[in-house]
């Protein structure tokens, strides 16, 4: 993972003796000021351990060994009661913001696109008091149009302050929520609102406009749609018997003295909060039922591990709120008293594709302290600036490389680089705003490189955790002074796993160094299973004798020496090949993410061939850079089929391959060609056709089998 050092090697020892000199004279003082030996103590000790004294556990956190943490304040059991102990505590203080659009305007791109670009003001503030307000007197309003206690309510809307408002007034009246992805295809939609036998939805009106209107025919149950927006007031095209209100007109029904003094019905700890409907992936969604009791436990143990956690920090809202990363973290947040500020993949930063160049984006405005991200967003930052980097001046790019690597070593023996910080990163910091603390990636692996680099260049500490929607998103997260890259850390005071012998895929609690297994969650964040869907339940989840929930998550992991578990193969990942071997599709996604040749990727493998093939989105300004150095001309087809730009490509390509790996490849090349995509496949960022790479990956032999194989062969 460090830079390579294109340097004269005198000048290269130079720089180290003076690097060597000024940590020596500096090391002493800043040892006892900074409290770094506290924190390289806490990296080292141990933090989990397996209650049973047997390898395959349960293994829980060494501070809930003997009880597991299901709330974080005594009877404050519940969603409402929580939201109600943080307006006690901070009434004044800012909750959730949104920023004012000053103006929006459409830009012409030289390819003869067109973006809508917006100028962004600043942040508008609701307090605690007045979120509170707002919500019990939408949830009054709700109660008016005739939604009852213990019905299923839907929300299908963007991350928005009045996403939270509305879920807080569900949470309040003892009304589920059901959630649902703005990303899912109408059938599917349409499946959730049925299944939950939905009459009332919260919407906006975008949404309305381009998903909601062409199935609420498909929703015979729909008769009424709440749009958060203001304007318009007027809905053409919307079937008779469907009743359209605005938020607002809904808040100011419940506000009405006769309607605001009937009594709510309280939900109880073991009531059912949220129906969360999955991302279809694997076939039609399913909807977890999370209870109440499921969600405090959650946030309980994922706060545990963001010390100092107060009302003084800043949170940056972004990914979907129908996902349990998302709306966990922000309930996490407002539980501490913290401020949510609401942002979008398109205006996050000040290079984001919606906000016009020379204004600010939202991190620079925010400036937060907490972000969560998916690995995604971290890849793409990793790229965007390792690609600048690339550009720069020799002098620039060698001082950036040696800081780079100077940095490494330090932060892997615990140790900080102020002077770095403030003199090399301070810029890259500045992407998220400057002031950022920590960082919660969550969703899928994160790869070491990718990893590193953020702890390196943002300047703070990366916790990684592992958790699903079946858990309340509870797991493990990594504690914020342990640096080491690849696992997700020990499991949360909320939670125990244990390992599950796995013989077809040749992991066993027995093994040595580390014991192996499939993950199982047990503990008061397990929920309450699928939503009408028994056959799935009996398979995934159980009661213990002690009447205790434990989910079987499917994905294999190992407990290292100090109780941290590390994520290593996934059941249904894992494919076999037509001589017997396994290969493991989310490894070769993950390696070969980071070349920067790659935007996008994804594997497939049939158990009828011998090898894999890899459908590639490459990105454009790369490719189009390597043809110029290799003097390619032609149209884009022309060079994708050009084979000494094969050639190069696979050369780039392998040494991402081995690079990702750390070691030498075991595996043999055995084919790879470009072709120009006629299908549709969407570019990420304009959503039409793109021109693809297709790779075929395979091996000669066993090599590729997960627990032998060191590298990707292509």
């Amino acid at each position: 993972m460090r830079l390579k050092e294109d340097m004269n090697p005198l000048l290269l020892q130079v720089f180290r003796s003076v690097v060597w000199v000024y940590s020596v004279i500096t090391f002493i003082p800043w040892y006892f000021f900074s409290g770094a030996g506290d924190n390289l103590e806490r990296a080292r000790r141990i933090k989990a351990s397996s209650v049973s004294g047997h390898p395959a556990g349960p293994y829980r956190a060494i501070n809930s060994q003997e009880k597991l943490s299901a709330w974080l304040h005594p009877r404050v059991d519940t969603l409402d009661k929580m939201f109600e102990y943080a307006t006690s505590r901070f009434p004044k203080r800012d909750c959730l913001g949104t920023r004012e659009v000053l103006s929006e305007e459409d830009e012409l791109q030289p390819n003869g696109k067109v973006f809508k670009k917006v100028i962004l003001g600043n942040y508008n503030w609701l307090s605690y008091e007045d979120t509170y307000g707002a919500a019990k007197c939408f949830g009054s309003g709700l109660a008016a149009l005739g939604q009852k206690p213990q019905c299923n309510i839907a929300i299908f809307c963007e991350t928005r302050a009045e996403w939270v408002v509305a879920a807080q007034a569900c949470f309040m009246y003892n009304f589920p929520l059901v959630t649902l992805y703005s990303t899912l295809g109408p059938m599917a939609i349409a499946h959730g609102l049925n299944e939950t036998e939905i009459t009332h939805i919260i919407t906006s009106k975008d949404l309305l406009q381009s998903r909601l209107k062409a199935i609420v025919c498909d929703v015979p149950r729909l008769q009424y749609i709440i749009v958060v927006d203001s304007k318009p007031t007027s809905w053409p095209n919307i079937p008779r018997g469907i009743m359209v209100y605005s938020m607002d007109a809904v808040k100011e029904m419940g506000s009405k003295p006769e309607n605001i003094a009937v009594d709510r019905r309280q939900p109880e700890n073991s009531d059912l909060a949220v129906i969360m409907y999955t991302s279809g992936s694997t076939g039609i969604p399913k909807g977890v039922m999370i209870s109440h009791g499921n969600i405090i436990a959650g946030i309980t143990g994922m706060a545990e591990r963001l010390p100092n956690l107060n009302e003084t920090d800043t949170y940056i809202g972004y990914l979907p709120l129908a996902h349990v990363l998302e709306l966990s973290a922000e309930l996490v947040c407002i539980s501490h008293g913290c401020r949510i500020g609401y942002s979008s993949p398109q205006t996050l930063a000040d290079q984001s594709t919606k906000i016009k160049k020379g204004s600010k984006g939202d991190t620079s405005v925010l400036k937060p302290t907490l972000m969560a991200a998916v690995p995604e967003i971290m890849d793409r930052i990793y790229k965007n600036v390792m690609t600048k980097v690339e550009e720069m001046s020799k002098l620039q790019k060698t001082l950036f490389v040696l800081a780079y690597n100077y940095k490494m070593e330090q932060i892997s023996k615990g140790y900080g680089t102020p002077l770095c910080d403030s003199l090399v990163f301070k810029r890259v910091r500045a992407l998220l705003g400057g002031n950022m603390r920590v960082l919660l990636s969550g969703g899928a692996p994160l790869s070491a490189a990718t990893q590193r680099f953020m702890n390196i260049c943002l300047c703070c500490p990366v916790g990684q955790g592992y958790g699903l929607t079946e858990t309340c998103g509870a797991g493990t997260i990594s504690e914020i002074w342990d640096y080491s890259t690849g696992r997700v850390g020990a499991p949360l005071v909320c939670s125990e796993i244990k390992l599950k012998d796995w013989e077809e895929g040749g992991y066993y609690s027995t093994d040595k160094p580390n014991p192996r297994g499939e993950i199982v969650i047990g503990g008061p964040n397990v929920t309450m299973g699928y939503y009408k869907n028994e056959t799935k339940n009996r398979e995934d989840f159980f009661v213990d004798e002690r009447g205790q929930r434990w989910f079987c998550t499917g994905d294999i992991g190992e407990f290292h020496a100090d109780g941290c578990l590390k994520i290593i193969d996934r059941k249904k990942d894992l494919v076999k090949l037509q001589a017997g071997e396994y290969v493991s599709l989310g490894k070769v996604e993950a390696v070969l993410k980071n070349c920067s040749l790659i935007d996008n990727i994804c594997a497939y493998a049939n158990s009828d061939e011998s090898y894999v093939i890899s459908f590639v989105v490459p990105n454009h300004k790369q490719l189009m850079v390597l043809a110029e150095q290799m003097q390619v001309r032609g149209t884009w087809e022309e060079m994708c089929n050009n084979s000494q730009m094969e050639k190069e490509v696979l050369r780039i390509i392998t040494e991402a391959a081995i690079s990702g790996r750390g070691t030498k490849p075991v595996c043999f090349l055995r084919s790879f060609s470009f072709c120009h995509c006629t299908q549709s496949l969407l570019d990420p960022s304009g959503g039409s056709l793109c021109s693809s790479l297709t790779v075929q990956i395979g091996c000669d032999g066993v090599c590729l089998a997960p627990q032998t194989c060191t590298s990707i062969a292509l």
